[in-house]
């Protein structure tokens, strides 16, 4: 991100931003990777929109036993305030985060995230 100070461009990292690691399917990574690709988007942004979609209706059901056998570790940033939503709605659902984030991407709706250069954007 940019900021615009005294007339000048200086590029600072956003601090609404953390870091977070979790394990999720390969496969569906994949795909996510390929959706980012197609619409000029990141694969955070797009978890990020589904999880928001997710939240909005407060309901989940999910099928422990279905869980994707080919987890790999990832490593990405969320929206800080986002993150601690998560976790307490895993935590009141009784699911796992990586099972709440897996489960949140048939809710992307790729026309509300965020684009690619959302990253660079200029704030004052």
């Amino acid at each position: 991100m940019w900021k615009l100070i005294n007339g000048k461009l200086q590029q600072t990292s956003d601090t609404d931003r953390v870091k977070f690691r979790t394990n999720i399917s390969k496969t569906i990574l994949n795909d996510l990777n390929k959706l980012a690709e197609e619409n000029d988007t990141h694969t955070n942004y797009l978890l990020e929109n589904g999880l928001l979609n997710v939240m909005k209706q407060d309901v989940i059901s999910y099928n422990k036993d279905l869980r994707p056998k080919d987890r790999v570790q990832y490593k990405t940033t969320y929206d800080k305030e986002l993150l601690a939503e998560i976790k307490k709605m895993a935590k009141k659902h009784n699911i796992f985060i990586n099972d709440l984030i897996e489960y949140s991407v048939q809710f992307i709706n790729v026309e509300e995230s965020k684009s690619r250069s959302y990253r660079y954007r200029i704030e004052k």
